[in-house]
């Protein structure tokens, strides 16, 4: 067998295979040869078909399925033998049918190839957000520890900051909700007013059009599905049963050793600043993800190169399930090339900058993920054997395995995004952050 490489441009080629009789005759014969013995064809005993016949109604399908094995099989060897970098697969490109009654054969192929190009990590500045927990935000974080462990007492009429328990009803839409919030969850004026100054035995007529803050809460509060939620317009019914006011709890050591175990936490202050070290562990993880996302958008609008486009838009179309139009491939295209153009960047910075997660990083990944959850559920002194034991069975899991290694190379980018991108550092709030950011 020969396969010969024409380059059409930098982008480009075509594969020509030669195969000759001596490539395949011999595996096409074992195959007849094995059919004979095993075929039943009426007149004859098994095995002793005559091979003229096995090969007269066999041969040309059997003869068909061999040469595409080989094709398969070579084109893959060619192509990593030759350190061809691909996008996709080859596409046959052969005008005419093939003569299959001839001996020997030629197939085209066409080549998309993945473009050269270098990656600038530092070409454009990327922010990078540090949000801090403010005074704002730590004391309402206070003041809700207190309301928590705090008591409740009855009153006889609702005013602002008061919890009200009662029932939500609407016949028609089936809504017949026992709930408890908190006046401070109601957003429309009218529809507080309405509520502020009743009395428990009272009931209430309520628009559910901006009740709450957020729609979302319909669900919570008034028992309608996920789908109903959102923009619910209809009149409820709400008949109050009580009344309660939140007393706030003394900042007692006994609080502390309470929330945070015994002389961790010993005074307001020392609390205040465990609730901003707390917090701003948190906005970390969101702050990397934003990191992250960033560079990924500036990789991506500032590193240029050229794509097989039309060997692409090509292969998207014959290479699904179900076949596409040139003009659905061609959407498709559009709609995944951004993807297609980071996979490239990504992989180019992987290999130069030897990033790829290694079998070991995988396994010790896995452990410390899994020592992480069994903390969260109290399990503190597992041992090392009941740990690779799990990951043992993890690793046995080709999907868990892909999963893990997308995670551990996304922190791999990140990490290295941290270490080698041109970064601009911004602190702010997290409200001011969440505004900015996701503006």
């Amino acid at each position: 067998m020969n396969i010969t490489k024409r380059e059409i441009d930098s982008l480009n080629a075509v594969l020509t295979v030669e195969v000759t009789k001596e490539d395949y005759a011999t595996k096409v014969d074992d195959v007849l040869k094995n059919y004979s013995k095993n075929a039943n064809i009426p007149g004859f005993r098994k095995g002793h078909v005559p091979m003229g016949m096995v090969r007269k109604q066999y041969g040309k399908a059997v003869l068909v399925e061999e040469v595409n094995k080989l094709l398969q099989d070579n084109l893959h060897k060619y192509l990593t033998e030759e350190k061809l970098d691909v996008l996709g697969n080859p596409l046959p490109s052969n005008d005419t049918e093939i003569d299959w009654d001839s001996s020997n054969f030629s197939f085209e192929f066409e080549l998309g190839l993945a473009p050269e190009f270098d990656v600038d990590v530092k070409k454009k500045a990327v922010t990078q957000y540090k949000i801090v927990a403010d005074d704002k935000m730590i004391d309402n974080q206070v003041s809700s520890i207190r309301k928590q462990y705090g008591k409740l007492i009855s009153k006889d009429e609702v005013s602002e900051g008061d919890e009200i328990t009662g029932i939500f009803t609407n016949e028609e839409e089936g809504i017949e909700k026992h709930t408890t919030l908190a006046t401070d969850v109601i957003k429309g004026k009218r529809q507080l007013n309405a509520i502020l100054g009743a009395k428990p035995g009272d009931e209430i007529s309520l628009k559910t059009k901006n009740l709450f803050k957020d729609d979302h809460q319909n669900q919570t509060y008034l028992g309608v599905e996920h789908d109903k939620a959102h923009g619910l317009d209809i009149e409820v019914n709400f008949k109050i049963q009580e009344v309660n006011t939140r007393e706030e709890a003394e900042l007692t050591q006994e609080l502390f050793d309470k929330l945070f175990g015994e002389g961790v936490v010993t005074s307001e202050e020392v609390l205040r600043e465990r609730i901003k070290e707390d917090a701003e562990k948190q906005f970390e993880q969101q702050s990397d993800q934003k990191l992250l996302n960033d560079c990924v958008e500036s990789l991506i609008e500032n590193t240029k190169f050229d794509l097989p486009t039309e060997f692409l838009q090509k292969w998207i179309q014959v290479s699904g399930e179900n076949p596409m139009t040139e003009e659905e491939a061609k959407d498709e295209y559009e709609r995944s090339e951004k993807g297609l153009r980071y996979q490239l960047i990504e992989g180019k910075l992987m290999s130069d900058h030897k990033l790829h997660a290694t079998f070991e990083e995988l396994k010790d990944y896995a452990g410390s993920m899994i020592r992480m959850q069994m903390a969260q559920y109290g399990q503190m002194n597992a041992t090392q054997e009941e740990i690779d034991g799990i990951v043992a069975r993890i690793m046995s899991n080709q999907e868990e395995v892909k999963r893990l290694n997308e995670q551990l190379n996304s922190q791999k980018m990140l990490n290295f995004f941290k270490e080698n991108a041109k970064l601009k550092t911004k602190e702010l709030t997290y409200e001011k952050f969440m505004k900015e950011a996701y503006a």
